[in-house]
C-alpha cells in the first residue's frame, strides 16, 4: 500500500512523497482543464515533483480508477466527481493525506443544490482528514461573511467563519452600451439589430469573447456571424450541449490565441484565463450585475490592465438594464444571493451517498452533517425523517421494497441494501436535473431530398448533445441549426439523432430548457429609481428617452415604489397591465393568482403573459368600467393575502408542483434516470413521479419530498419571497390609468400574447409586423 505523506519544503525545492496533498473544486470542468493548464507550465518549467491531474465527468474511466489506487498530488475536480469518491469504500485512503481544498468561483457554488451536496462533502471531508484546511475564492460575492462560514465546520450552533483576504488595486473595466444607429427594437431578444455592429466590434479588435443567455441564441448568432463573415475571421461557438472534443478544441485555439471571436454562453462565465481577450461583448440583458461582472473579467485577464466591454440591449427594455448595470459596477456593486439553506432531498442524496462507502450510525451522521453551513440548524427530525425516507421510502411507499434503498445491521449501522443500490447512486450522483438529452451524430444523407429513403450510413461524428423535446416537435427531413451548422434530422434510433448537413436558411433553432437567468433584485430595484429620476434619463440613448417621454405624455412613468397599472380596450377584449418589475418567475406567479381572483370578480380573464418587466392580463369583462364603478377593487385583487388561500388551491391543482416533485425524487435518488446500458426515458419518468406524486399527497402530506418540492417551489419557480416583498411595497401605492388604447410601456408584454415559438428570421419578421402595429397605436 502507498505510504501516507505530504509535500515536503526543502527550501529551494518540493519534495514528492505521495499522497493527495490539494483538491481543487470548480464549478465547470472547462475551468478545471484551464488551471490544470496553468499549473503544469510553471511544474514543468521549474522541475517539480508535483503531479496534477483533473477529475470530471469526461475523464477515462481507466483513469479516474487509477486516480483512487494512485492518487496525484494535486487533483482538480468538481463536486459531483468529489461525491462519487467520498462514497467509495476507499474514501478514507484517499483523502487521510489531504492538506488543502480550494473552492474556486464559490459564489456560484454556494447558492444552488450544488453547493448543498459540496457542504456535505466538506462536512465528511474534515472528519476523514481533520488538518486540511478550506481555501475560498470569489470576484463577485455581495456577502463575504456568509461565504466565509461555508469554509469552515460549525460548532454547536455558532457561527464560525473563515478569515476573509481581500485583494484591491485591481483596474477598473472600461463598461459601454451600444448606442445603435439602427432602429432599437421595442420587444424581442435576438438583437439582430446590432449583428452588423457585432461584427465590426469583432474584426476592429484582436480576440473577442460574445456573451449570450442561451444556447439557441448562440446557435442563431454564430450562424449569422458566418454569413457576413466577408473577412474570414476565425469565430467559434461554445455552449454546454457540444461535444467534450468540440468545447476542448476551442478552449485550445482559444488558448493559443488563434481565433478572433468566440460566441458562448455560461459555460465561459467563469475563471478561464485567457489574457489575449481585449473586448467582452454581452448580447443582451446582463440580468445580475456580479454575473456581469465575471463575464466582463474574461477580457485582459491580468490585474494591472483593465478589462473592456460592450453591452448590446436587444430591445428598449433591456437598455435600462444595462444601464443600471453599468452604474452597478461602476460602484463595485454585487447582487450573489447570500447562503441558502440546505434542501432535503440533497441530504437524502448524501446520506445514501455515505452508505455506499461505509456503514454509518444515525448519531454520527447528524453531528458530521450539522458542522455544514447550510444544514448547521437542521433539527433532528427532519434528519431522521431524511434517513427513514432512504430506508423505505417514507409511510405511504414502505410497502415497496424497491424505495428501501438501506438497512441496518446488528449493531444499528446503516448500510446499503444491496450492491445494485451502490451502483445506481454512483448512475446518478449530482443535483443538476436536465430534460433528458440525445446525442447528435453526423451521418451522410440517404437522399437528395428531405424525404427518408434509403439505407442509413453508420458511424459519423459526433456533434453534442440536444434535448428531447426538441427532437420530439420535428419530422424527418426537418432541418435546425446544431454545433454551429445547419444539419437535416434524418432518423432517431434509441438515444442517437442521426443528421446529416444541409443547406437551409430557413432551419429552426434548438431551443434549450436550460440557460435562461433571472433579473436580480438588485438590478430590478435599480431599474425602478431610474425610471423615477428624471434626470437619470439624460444618459440613457435619443430612441429611449422618446419612448419614456411617449409613456410620460401618454399615461404615467412609475414611481419607484409605486404599482402603475393600465387598462385599456383592444379587439372585443379588454386588457389589464402593470409594472411589478420583479422579474419573470414572480410574474408569472403572480398572473396565475390574479386571474383566480378577478374569475372570482367576474371579469371573465381568458389569460395573462409576463415579461421580465410586465404583466398583462386579459378578458372579457370591461375591467376599466368596473374599476371606475368600484366594482372591481384594485387594493384588494392586489392584496398580499393572495399568498395564502388562493395559493394553496393553486398548487394543488397546478402541474407545476408535479415538475418540481420530479426533481426533488431524482436528486433523492428515489428515481433513478440511469441505469446500467440504459436510461429512462422521459415518459418513464413522468409516469413513475407523477404516481408517486398522486399517491404521496393522498397518504402522507408531510413527506420529505413534498416538503423539498414546496421549499424549492418558493424560492425558485414561484420565486414567492420576492413576490410578497413586492406586494408588501406597493400595498396602498397602486397608480390607475384609464387608457384608450395600448401605452407606449405597454407594448412590449402585449407582443407577448400569443407569440409562437418561432425562431430565425421569420420569426423576427413576424415581431416586427406586430411590434409595428402596436407602436403606432400607442402613438396615437
Amino acid at each position: 500500500m502507498q505510504t501516507r505523506s505530504n509535500l515536503i519544503s526543502t527550501g529551494r525545492s518540493v519534495k514528492r512523497t505521495g499522497g493527495l496533498h490539494t483538491l481543487y473544486i470548480s464549478p465547470l470542468k472547462a475551468l478545471a482543464v484551464d488551471i490544470a493548464r496553468n499549473l503544469e507550465t510553471p511544474i514543468a518549467e521549474m522541475g517539480l515533483p508535483i503531479k496534477v491531474e483533473t477529475r470530471t465527468g469526461d475523464t477515462p474511466v481507466s483513469r479516474r480508477q487509477r486516480q483512487r489506487r494512485y492518487p496525484p498530488d494535486v487533483l482538480l475536480t468538481t463536486p459531483e466527481q468529489l461525491a462519487l469518491l467520498l462514497s467509495s469504500d476507499d474514501a478514507p485512503f484517499l483523502f487521510s493525506s489531504l492538506k488543502r481544498i480550494v473552492l474556486d468561483e464559490l459564489h456560484a457554488l454556494v447558492t444552488s443544490k450544488r453547493g448543498d451536496l459540496l457542504s456535505l462533502g466538506l462536512a465528511r471531508l474534515w472528519r476523514l482528514a481533520p488538518e486540511m484546511r478550506a481555501i475560498g475564492l470569489s470576484a463577485t460575492v455581495a456577502e463575504p461573511e456568509s461565504l466565509a462560514r461555508f469554509l469552515m465546520p460549525q460548532r454547536d450552533g455558532k457561527d464560525v467563519s473563515a478569515d476573509i483576504v481581500v485583494a484591491g488595486g485591481a483596474a477598473a473595466p472600461i463598461v459601454e452600451m451600444l448606442d445603435t444607429k439602427e432602429r432599437l427594437p421595442w420587444a424581442g431578444h435576438t438583437a439582430r439589430h446590432a449583428l452588423g455592429e457585432m461584427y465590426d466590434l469583432i474584426r476592429r479588435n484582436k480576440t473577442t469573447l460574445i456573451f449570450v443567455n442561451t444556447r439557441s441564441q448562440a446557435e442563431m448568432l454564430f450562424q449569422e456571424f458566418w454569413r457576413m463573415n466577408d473577412d474570414g475571421l476565425a469565430i467559434a461557438l461554445h455552449h454546454g450541449s457540444l461535444d467534450v472534443a468540440q468545447r476542448r478544441k476551442v478552449e485550445d485555439a482559444m488558448a493559443a490565441g488563434k481565433l478572433r471571436g468566440v460566441v458562448c454562453t455560461s459555460s465561459l462565465d467563469l475563471g478561464i484565463d485567457w489574457g489575449d481577450i481585449d473586448l467582452v461583448i454581452n448580447v443582451g440583458a446582463p440580468k445580475g450585475a456580479s454575473r456581469l461582472m465575471q463575464r466582463i473579467g474574461r477580457a485582459n485577464h491580468r490585474l494591472d490592465e483593465p478589462s473592456r466591454a460592450v453591452l448590446i440591449p436587444a430591445n428598449r427594455f433591456e437598455v435600462l438594464e444595462c444601464r443600471v448595470a453599468i452604474d452597478a459596477i461602476a460602484e463595485n456593486a454585487q447582487d450573489t444571493p447570500p447562503l441558502r439553506t440546505g434542501a432535503l432531498d440533497v441530504l437524502a442524496q448524501h446520506v445514501l451517498g455515505c452508505a455506499c462507502g461505509e456503514p454509518f450510525f444515525s448519531d454520527d451522521l447528524y453531528a458530521e452533517v450539522l458542522t455544514s453551513a447550510p444544514y448547521s440548524l437542521l433539527t433532528r427530525t427532519d434528519f431522521d425523517d431524511v434517513v427513514d425516507f432512504v430506508a423505505t421510502g417514507g409511510y405511504a411507499l414502505k410497502t415497496y421494497e424497491r424505495f428501501a434503498r438501506i438497512k441496518q445491521d446488528k449493531q444499528g449501522r446503516w448500510r446499503v441494501a444491496n450492491p445494485k443500490v451502490r451502483q445506481s447512486y454512483r448512475l446518478n450522483v449530482g443535483t443538476i436535473v436536465e430534460e433528458t438529452m440525445l446525442k447528435v451524430r453526423l451521418v451522410r444523407s440517404r437522399s437528395g431530398g428531405s424525404g427518408s429513403t434509403g439505407a442509413l450510413g453508420r458511424g459519423g461524428r459526433m456533434l453534442g448533445e440536444i434535448e428531447e423535446a426538441f427532437i420530439e416537435g420535428l419530422v424527418i427531413g426537418d432541418t435546425f441549426v446544431f454545433g454551429g451548422e445547419v444539419v437535416r434530422y434524418e432518423a432517431l434510433a434509441e438515444d442517437v439523432v442521426y443528421v446529416s448537413r444541409a443547406n437551409d436558411k430557413d432551419a429552426k433553432v434548438p431551443s434549450y430548457m436550460g440557460g435562461k437567468f433571472p433579473l436580480s433584485t438588485y438590478l430590478a430595484e435599480r431599474v425602478r429609481k431610474l425610471l423615477d429620476d428624471r434626470r437619470a434619463w439624460n444618459a440613457l440613448p435619443d430612441q429611449v428617452r422618446d419612448w419614456l417621454s411617449l409613456q410620460r405624455d401618454f399615461s404615467r412613468v412609475p414611481a419607484v415604489r409605486e404599482l402603475l397599472i393600465e387598462t385599456f380596450p383592444r379587439g372585443n377584449k379588454h386588457y389589464l397591465v402593470c409594472y411589478p418589475f420583479e422579474g419573470r418567475l414572480a410574474h408569472q406567479t403572480l398572473g396565475m393568482l390574479l386571474t383566480r381572483r378577478m374569475e372570482r370578480a367576474r371579469v371573465r380573464p381568458l389569460g395573462f403573459v409576463a415579461n421580465e418587466y410586465a404583466l398583462a392580463v386579459w378578458g372579457l369583462g370591461d375591467m376599466s368600467f368596473m374599476i371606475r364603478h368600484g366594482k372591481l377593487d384594485l387594493n384588494a385583487l392586489f392584496d398580499p393575502d393572495m399568498l395564502g388561500d388562493d395559493l394553496e388551491a393553486w398548487l394543488a391543482e397546478s402541474a407545476l408542483m408535479k415538475r418540481t416533485f420530479r426533481t426533488c425524487a431524482i436528486i433523492s435518488g428515489l428515481i433513478a434516470r440511469r441505469f446500467t446500458g440504459e436510461e429512462k426515458s422521459r415518459r418513464q419518468v413522468l409516469f413513475s413521479t407523477d404516481l408517486i406524486y398522486d399517491v404521496l399527497r393522498k397518504h402522507q402530506a408531510d413527506h420529505v419530498l413534498l416538503r423539498a418540492a414546496r421549499a424549492d417551489a418558493a424560492t425558485g419557480l414561484l420565486d414567492l419571497k420576492r413576490l410578497g416583498d413586492m406586494l408588501s411595497r406597493i400595498h396602498g401605492r397602486i397608480s390607475h390609468r384609464e387608457l384608450e388604447h395600448v401605452s407606449p410601456l405597454a407594448v412590449p408584454v402585449m407582443l407577448e400574447i400569443g407569440r409562437e415559438s418561432v425562431y430565425g428570421e421569420a420569426g423576427d419578421e413576424l415581431l416586427a409586423e406586430a411590434a409595428d402595429e402596436l407602436v403606432k397605436e400607442a402613438m396615437g
